[in-house]
């Protein structure tokens, strides 16, 4: 099911961008011309070894701190998901792509602290062409996300 139709099921409002192709969120956000802070970035983490996932969203301009996420996490060891494995969780999705949406793919959603900061945040549809940008507290009403403190200012 595309995410657009997947929003649209559950009544959430939200707009559909189009976009140049990006295939990261930094390169999203300047398709965007929105501030990277403002771009949410959705990686998926395989939890403790086995085939647990967390997906873990974060703003665009930022890295994980997977220190920090795994004592949030009651010291879980967190290792970055392959490509295969997000091809795999979203077969609906061109590869590469992961919208924030753990409930929709299995996975529990965690958000950074910062992003809940922002009226709207967008991230990738499905595609590495489209985006979608939607308020942050509809986003939060529908998927229920933990908020934690994780991720750092990435440095050049």
């Amino acid at each position: 099911m595309s995410m657009k139709h997947f929003l649209q099921r559950r009544h959430i409002s939200f707009e559909v961008v189009s976009h140049p192709q990006a295939f990261d969120a930094q390169h999203l956000a300047q398709a965007l011309h929105t501030p990277g802070r403002e771009v949410a970035k959705t990686v998926l983490l395989r939890a403790d070894h086995d085939y647990s996932h967390v997906v873990a969203v974060l703003p665009a301009t930022h890295r994980i701190d997977f220190a920090a996420l795994s004592t949030f996490l009651g010291g879980t060891t967190l290792e970055l998901a392959t490509e295969a494995e997000v091809a795999e969780r979203c077969p609906d999705c061109e590869v590469g792509v992961l919208p924030p949406f753990g409930s929709h793919y299995g996975a529990q959603t965690i958000v950074d602290q910062s992003l809940t900061e922002d009226e709207s945040i967008s991230f990738e549809s499905d595609s590495h062409t489209e985006a979608i940008r939607m308020k942050y507290s509809d986003y939060y009403d529908f998927e229920h996300p933990l908020v934690a403190r994780f991720a750092r200012l990435a440095s050049n």
